[in-house]
């Protein structure tokens, strides 16, 4: 496993290295779908000016990044590719799920159907998930691009990789120490706070119960340790900056969205066509999307929060104010996890095909419209929203694949109805 694991690793920062030094680092690095007005590496560098100039860097409406990361570059400028190298390998946690596979399945083998060792995986099978993770996250192109660009997604990728980490080895203090940081780096992620309650809370073996007290305990503990590490940056990031202007700048930002740059998110064209009286309204309803799912998904997904995770983390680059491709690459790179619901996914073929097409059709598209001119932005829009409704036929269909799979090992392969004919079953 460590040799391919380092090859893979090899020629992950070698094709890096390439793209860094070719003339295709800027082109990637202008491009709407890799760099958004918040993590773009253009105005990160603006930033810098700023501070250097002792002005702060929150005093235009440039830079949108958190001081953290102004203050890191700050120092690291020289370094930069060294650093987005090393954030790219955030695949690290991978290692961790075969523990939590195999936790799951010895404890609950004595609830599954006789007849369903086919849909058991084997050590085997479980043995190669973390190298497949590897392969889909460090040589995706939406990864190799968005380091390429430099953009600050892949550092925001490798905290929520580093918070899931800490999550599976069912370290409770870290888990929330990076959990603090991914919310301070982007917002949306505190929805991921849930699943990963419900993952300690199983690993603790305390019941998910609201009657029970050490259910209520042990929650308020890990709400603590958030709040307060949540505090703590917050806090240092007004020590280094003297000023509480990057609250505004960066989470009003990314709230109220006024910035329209065409990305690969449902926002931008939809409020550049709304009339001004009509979009605070529409913002919230746009907003609510990424945190309605997050109670339904708790309470049917409670048994389990790995699959959950994943699916919070898709409906996060769908729906959130700025997406990039760099943000879908952080939840493709768990579907190697999930590859036993393969027999079971109804489309995967035709949705691969969208969004494949889609990410090819990008840069021809916007090209007609910006450049050729034989084009407009409703071309741009028809195929984001393409790209956004693969994506969520794509979670659906995952979500779909794994509910039935979990019935089948409750029930069994081979249903019957009570007359003794084979029975199908129907999910609604």
């Amino acid at each position: 496993m460590a040799a391919p694991l380092v090859l893979v690793v090899l020629v992950a920062v070698t094709l890096r290295a390439a793209l860094y030094r070719s003339s295709l680092a800027a082109f990637i690095s202008e491009r709407v779908e890799v760099a958004s007005p918040l993590s773009a590496w253009k105005r990160v560098v603006e930033g810098l000016a700023l501070l250097d100039l002792g002005v702060s860097p929150y005093s235009g409406a440039i830079f949108h990044e958190t001081p953290l990361i102004i203050y890191l570059f700050h120092f690291l400028i020289e370094y930069a590719e060294l650093v987005f190298m090393v954030s790219a390998s955030g695949n690290l946690w991978s290692f961790s799920l075969v523990q939590f596979k195999k936790q799951k399945l010895l404890i609950e083998l004595d609830k599954y159907a006789p007849d369903v060792a086919e849909l058991i995986r084997t050590p085997m099978e479980m043995h190669y998930i973390p190298l497949k993770v590897a392969l889909f996250y460090l040589l995706n192109p939406y990864t190799v691009m968005s380091c390429v660009a430099k953009s600050t997604c892949a550092i925001n990728n490798t905290v929520i990789a580093f918070f899931i980490l800490a999550t599976i080895k069912g370290s409770a203090f870290l888990s929330a120490v990076f959990l603090a940081l991914a919310t301070y780096q982007s917002l949306y992620p505190v929805t991921l706070f849930a699943p990963a309650l419900l993952y300690l809370l199983q690993r603790q073996f305390i019941p998910i119960k609201p009657k029970s007290k050490s259910f209520w305990l042990y929650t308020m503990q890990y709400a603590a340790l958030y709040l307060c590490s949540l505090v703590v940056i917050i806090c240092l990031s007004f020590f280094l900056l003297n000023s509480w202007d990057f609250i505004p700048s960066v989470y009003g930002f990314i709230l109220s969205v006024p910035d329209l740059t065409p990305n690969i998110g449902l926002f931008w064209y939809f409020f550049a066509e709304m009339f001004e009286h009509f979009s605070l309204f529409f913002v919230c309803v746009f907003q609510i999307n990424v945190f309605f799912y997050t109670i339904p998904l708790a309470v049917k997904l409670k048994e389990h929060p790995v699959f959950f995770m994943f699916v919070q983390l898709a409906i996060i680059s769908i729906f959130k104010s700025y997406p990039t491709v760099g943000d879908v690459a952080l939840y493709m790179a768990f579907l190697p996890v999930w590859s036993h619901l393969y027999r079971f996914l109804r489309n995967i073929f035709i949705l691969s095909c969208v969004l494949i097409v889609c990410s090819l059709l990008f840069p021809v598209l916007w090209h007609l419209w910006i450049y050729a001119g034989s084009a407009n932005s409703n071309f741009y829009y028809a195929i984001t929203l393409t790209f956004n409704i693969g994506q969520i036929l794509l979670i659906s269909d995952y979500f779909y694949a794994f509910l039935r799979r979990e019935y089948y090992l409750t029930h069994g392969l081979h249903l019957t109805r009570q007359d003794g004919t084979e029975a199908m079953l129907v999910l609604k």
